[in-house]
């Protein structure tokens, strides 16, 4: 259990890092960014990642029962719209407001989804699962509230000469939709591991080749709508011109820090729900997007990004966070009965 913990949290503190490097790039566009972080984390990455590590790659997918390949496919594609809206909500409430509500959403829908596959736990297992889920959720509610603070520090702060951010409630109403939707890869995962590893070990592949394995149609899929999304913004904006900036080589290579961050967070993720057993979808999946949460909140403070926020509300901020954690510790040591 020890290991799969461990594993979760350092799979969510990159995911939690993820996202920094975009800070830095220059003479982008928001559609440039993001889109050539979608192409090499959905495409370039995974194929390649597959391609070289999966021994028996072509005959494990193409055997995958179509059942799988269907559920996986879905709900992946739902994932890849919840992702490209929370990377639209990051830009109205920013780094850290942006990843406590998105992942709060995603680890109050997706840790039960998991039970759809997997099957109920032991009840004495599920009260603690569930106590955790709802501390985690007063966590959220703290969060939102910070958010609501801090917009108003800096509507304050604008009528001075200062430009505030975009609308705040706009910002934390895409991020919970998109959390919403991103859940989908909770249950991509739980609905195509226990294949994925049956047909991966039979072909002489390591444990944690199976992570890679499950990443693979899950990226895919959900590439498709982001890829299909940015093209269009790309033109609707005419942002085509924008990728002939003289930055464009330290672009590309912040935007690849950022595309295997994000592909081996959630790699690391699928071996860690692999390593905790039983309910390792559910308390994994929890662990993980709690820990990226704590990270990204770090980042956002260190940014400065509440830099003009009052104490009230980071001290909402921190209240939140601590409610978050305690919440996954309940999670954890609920595993720990199961």
């Amino acid at each position: 259990m020890t290991e799969g913990v461990l594993w979760a949290i350092f799979a969510g503190l990159m995911l939690g890092l993820y996202a920094l490097p975009e800070k830095f790039t220059k003479g982008f566009k928001y559609e440039n960014t993001w889109s050539l972080f979608f192409l090499l984390t959905m495409f370039v990455v995974p194929i390649i990642a597959s391609v070289t590590l999966i021994q028996g790659f072509g005959e494990i997918f193409g055997n995958m029962p179509t059942d799988i390949w269907v559920k996986m496919g879905l709900t992946s594609f739902l994932w890849g719209i919840g992702v490209m809206m929370w990377s639209k909500a990051i830009n109205h409430i920013g780094l850290s407001l942006g990843f406590s509500i998105f992942i709060g959403t995603i680890i109050l829908v997706g840790s039960l989804l998991p039970f759809i596959e997997d099957g109920l736990p032991p009840s004495n297992v599920l009260t603690f699962i569930l106590l955790g889920i709802l501390v985690v959720l007063l966590g959220v509610i703290l969060n939102g509230k910070a958010g609501l603070t801090r917009e108003k520090d800096e509507a304050k702060i604008a009528s001075e000469g200062t430009p505030a951010k975009g609308s705040m409630v706009t910002g934390i109403m895409i991020a919970v939709v998109g959390g919403l939707l991103a859940t989908g890869f909770s249950y991509a995962n739980a609905a195509g591991r226990p294949y994925l590893h049956e047909a991966s070990v039979a072909q002489g592949n390591a444990d944690w080749i199976t992570a890679v394995a499950v990443m693979f149609p899950i990226f895919i899929s959900g590439g498709i709508v982001m890829t299909a999304y940015f093209l269009w913004q790309l033109n609707a904006k005419n942002a085509w011109g924008e990728f002939k900036t003289p930055a464009f080589g330290k672009n590309l290579f912040l935007i690849l820090i950022m595309a295997v961050f994000h592909y081996a967070a959630s790699a690391l993720f699928a071996y860690a729900a692999f390593k905790l057993g039983a309910s390792g979808n559910t308390v994994g999946y929890a662990i993980f997007n709690t820990a990226s949460v704590a990270t990204a909140i770090v980042s956002g403070i260190v940014t400065k990004e509440w830099v003009s926020a009052s104490p009230k509300a980071r001290n909402l901020l921190y209240g939140g966070l601590g409610c978050m954690v305690v919440g996954i510790i309940i999670v954890a040591y609920a595993n720990g009965l199961g």
